[in-house]
């Protein structure tokens, strides 16, 4: 697509695509103000109140333009222009989190004041030098705006808040899959493991084995995350997320007490992957004490009757 160059923009353009784009921020506050909404009620006021001044500033810039060039607003826009500010479509950012929209508002206002700053000192025509200072002073007015409305919304109780609602949000789309993959990946994997370890007296034989039950369990939990919502309703998070985390931690579960074996005293692999399994049991114990609020005692004592559950499975049909 042939672009138009910033210094070839008549002041009627640069007004108007002034305009246009006074709008488009408007609307990218809006919609972070309706994403956050119901996680992040006072970021979103915050950003509520940053949409009506840019409609201020749109309506102020449509009386000037009226002044000068009457009615008729040429529909430019910073697509048309090289060099030219882009912004990340809204709806490419969803789930939205708290502060990739906080850096982008920022991002945002502080891009456009040196863009126009910059555009004014290249600028020989006295008028339109006038407009583009103009400009980069409100954007700058716009950044100091921000951080007073963060100030004023932002209360040390909406932060508490936010904060909590952040960690819940980050348990569903980040810990409970990791610890659901983890879990199946450490626990699923003994049997058929050690199973083998017992029937074959043989490290690399029972690496084999280990190997093909973790990678094979992380793709079926991957895709089994990844296909059982889309985090539209749930909250969730990406699927193909969720699906990733899932099927590495399920994989890496396995694989923690696979590489033992590849020690070739079969003795010492089984005494080392035995070792590997209780660390691995403790570590899903703590997480789940720590993120899921389960007492620890009793998230230990879950995990390990059914680590020891599974791993007898095992060592009776590999003894058998």
């Amino acid at each position: 697509m042939l672009k138009q160059r910033f210094k070839d923009l008549t002041e009627r353009e640069i007004l108007a695509l002034a305009i246009t784009s006074e709008e488009e921020d408007g609307r990218i506050y809006g919609e972070f103000a309706d994403a956050l909404r119901e996680s992040y009620p006072a970021t979103a006021e915050m950003f509520e109140e940053m949409r009506l001044e840019e409609a201020g500033h749109r309506d102020r810039l449509l009386v000037l333009f009226h002044q000068r060039f009457g009615d008729h607003i040429p529909p430019i826009r910073r697509e048309d222009v090289r060099g030219f500010l882009q912004r990340r479509p809204v709806w490419m950012m969803r789930p939205l989190g708290v502060k990739v929209a906080r850096r982008q508002a920022e991002v945002m206002e502080i891009e456009a004041s040196r863009y126009y700053s910059r555009a004014a000192s290249r600028t020989t025509d006295v008028r339109t030098r006038e407009l583009l200072n103009m400009l980069a002073d409100e954007e700058r007015k716009h950044t100091r705006m921000a951080s007073e409305y963060e100030e004023k919304h932002l209360t040390e109780k909406a932060l508490s808040e936010e904060e909590e609602s952040h960690r819940r949000l980050f348990v569903l789309q980040y810990v409970q899959p990791g610890l659901a993959g983890l879990m199946d990946g450490s626990v699923s994997t003994l049997a058929p493991l050690f199973a083998a370890a017992f029937a074959t007296q043989k490290s690399w034989d029972a690496f084999l084995v280990g190997m093909a039950a973790s990678l094979g369990a992380g793709i079926s939990m991957g895709f089994a995350e990844s296909l059982s919502d889309d985090g539209s309703l749930t909250g969730r998070g990406s699927p193909w997320i969720r699906g990733t985390v899932t099927g590495l931690m399920t994989t890496a579960g396995g694989l923690g007490h696979t590489l033992p074996f590849l020690i070739p005293q079969f003795r010492l692999a089984i005494i080392v992957a035995a070792a590997v399994v209780a660390v691995e049991l403790g570590a899903i114990s703590y997480i789940r004490h720590r993120y899921m609020d389960t007492p620890f005692l009793q998230a230990a004592f879950q995990v390990i009757v059914g680590g020891v559950l599974v791993f007898i499975t095992g060592w009776l049909i590999g003894s058998s």
